[in-house]
């Protein structure tokens, strides 16, 4: 058995669970998410849980077997909490401004970057820092992946975007020439 896959979600109160079929919805106020689940599983609701389970014990059904059942546990973290991911922006002149549902990067290229929020996402910035939002876990990855790959942490002075707590190596520059 999957370890993953054979552990129940449990449902949060004011967590909204409909299960059609092979269709799973998780509502909680206006935030709604759904996801179509592989015909090979099966999703139930046993009171206040939500099970997981696997027809046989193929490969590929053991694998997703685990994989829906943390599809489903991110729809209702998603709902609940939201997830956030929050990068940090070095250098000298380096910044980024909210303007309006924009964000606006000055990133030293010779213009200015502007980047739209994607629907189901908020930016927020800090000072140095940018905060992104929303409650799919996979678009505010994505999204943060995006601003970082506006201008990737340069590997010799550690100037551009990166993750908060991400550790990089910074290489040492030439040396040849001072002997």
């Amino acid at each position: 058995m999957s370890r993953i896959g054979r552990m129940p979600i449990t449902i949060p109160a004011g967590v909204d669970v409909k299960i059609d079929g092979q269709h799973v919805s998780v509502k909680k106020d206006k935030t709604e998410m759904s996801l179509d689940v592989h015909p090979s599983i099966t999703v139930k609701m046993e009171g206040s849980e939500i099970l997981v389970e696997r027809h046989s014990d193929d490969k590929d059904h053991r694998a997703l077997h685990g994989l829906t059942r943390a599809l489903i546990h991110n729809m209702v973290v998603g709902v609940t909490d939201g997830f956030t991911k929050t990068l940090e922006i070095n250098g000298v002149g380096y910044r980024a401004q909210k303007q309006g549902n924009k964000v606006v990067f000055n990133l030293g290229y010779s213009h200015p970057i502007e980047m739209e929020e994607p629907a189901g996402i908020t930016i927020d910035v800090k000072d140095n820092q940018i905060f992104v939002k929303g409650a799919d876990k996979q678009l505010v990855g994505e999204t943060a992946a995006k601003i970082r790959s506006l201008r990737v942490p340069d590997v010799y002075k550690g100037k551009g975007i990166k993750y908060a707590g991400e550790h990089l190596i910074i290489k040492e520059g030439k040396t040849g020439a001072k002997k």
